[in-house]
């Protein structure tokens, strides 16, 4: 489909009028098209099978197939339902050319037509399926180029991670070696790189599963478990690269429900991560758990808050929402991008409520299972 150059774009005209297909391939062919005139439904269909056009002209009043019916054959079709149509037809009533548009057709010309709008309105809706197709290109590139750029960043985060684990395994015995023997400084010292350290691994880890839940490739393990006690390790698990962060769990008892314990218990983590960075180390972040339609989690912080537009971004890869004060950047990388998928891949709801100004609840639920399935 190059317009323009050296290729004609190719018009199938489908009319049972002889002088109808005469006058318009006379006056498509002039303009520079290639016409292909077909006196009947049938013909029509071998035609585009044989070669698809890329654009048809199409009377309605045709025995003993119309029109309409060949429109629709044509739309059911996978391999030939992008190819635009225009209806030509001296059937001039509303309800005729609604029933056209519903079909898929692009556009309505009635008869008699004059010579000037037929050709202005082939030229555009070929313009605008050329368009398309150079947008269909564009995006299959840049999705190529976007699964080379994140092939690249998953070998090196991949490689990565090996190093990462020797220099947390080196930090954590250090650590225990020089306990009692050096000052709280240098104490403080090594627990801020081990907690740094196990960051950073935390963030390859998420980067290397995002990848694998949007393929489908990472397995759910399901089970029923208790989220109460799921989620007060995965606080203990952040508060210990934290000391001293205050945290509220408020539950009425346990609440049991089929999930992969693994994936939630990081789900709640990066929650717990991401509402330490939007609190005053003097406040307290608060988590719920309840049961009242399905099992929910919540956890509130005392942040600035999200402006409404950016509610959405969020959860998305290296989502970034620009704050309304002083133009920060609230940055969320690829927590929350984890989360979301991690949630869905258990049919799971995920959201955030927020207020500016005043802090953020994210929150997921779980369906109600009562068993694995």
């Amino acid at each position: 489909m190059t317009f323009g150059g050296t290729t004609k774009a190719n018009v199938l005209i489908v009319d049972d009028t002889l002088e109808n297909l005469q006058l318009l391939s006379r006056i498509l062919n002039a303009d520079g098209y290639e016409a292909r005139p077909v006196s009947s439904g049938a013909m029509a269909l071998q035609a585009v099978e044989a070669d698809p056009p890329d654009l048809i002209l199409l009377d309605i009043n045709m025995a003993p197939m119309g029109g309409y019916e060949v429109c629709q054959r044509l739309k059911a079709n996978p391999a030939t339902q992008h190819i635009p149509i225009i209806f030509v037809s001296a059937l001039d009533e509303a309800i005729d050319k609604v029933r056209a548009f519903a079909l898929g057709a692009v556009d309505y010309v009635t008869k008699p037509f004059q010579v000037a709008e037929v050709l202005a309105r082939v030229r555009t809706h070929l313009q605008l399926e050329q368009a398309h197709a150079k947008l269909e290109q564009s995006y299959e590139t840049l999705r190529k180029l976007e699964a080379m750029r994140d092939s690249l960043v998953h070998m090196v985060v991949h490689d990565l991670r090996s190093p990462l684990t020797a220099l947390l395994f080196g930090l954590a015995s250090l650590r225990e070696e020089l306990t009692g023997t050096v000052s709280e400084d240098v104490m403080l010292d090594l627990t801020t790189s081990e907690a740094a350290a196990k960051t950073i691994v935390g963030m390859a880890n998420d980067l290397l599963d995002v990848s694998r839940l949007e393929d489908s490739h990472m397995p759910v393990q399901l089970a029923t478990d208790d989220l109460v006690q799921v989620v007060h390790k995965a606080v203990d698990a952040v508060r210990g690269m934290q000391p001293g962060r205050q945290v509220v769990i408020e539950a009425d008892g346990p609440t049991h429900a089929v999930f992969d314990a693994a994936l939630i218990r990081r789900v709640v983590e990066n929650l717990v991560s991401n509402g330490f960075k939007h609190t005053p180390r003097d406040r307290p972040l608060r988590i719920r758990i309840e049961h009242i339609d399905e099992p929910r989690v919540s956890v509130r912080d005392e942040g600035q808050g999200i402006p409404a537009e950016f509610r959405e971004v969020i959860f998305d890869k290296y989502g970034t929402a620009q704050a309304r004060d002083e133009g920060a950047y609230h940055s969320v990388g690829l927590g929350l991008a984890f989360c979301k998928l991690a949630v869905r891949a258990h049919g799971g709801r995920i959201g955030v409520e927020s207020e500016v100004g005043v802090g953020s609840e994210f929150w997921f639920s779980l369906p109600n299972r009562t068993e694995p399935s």
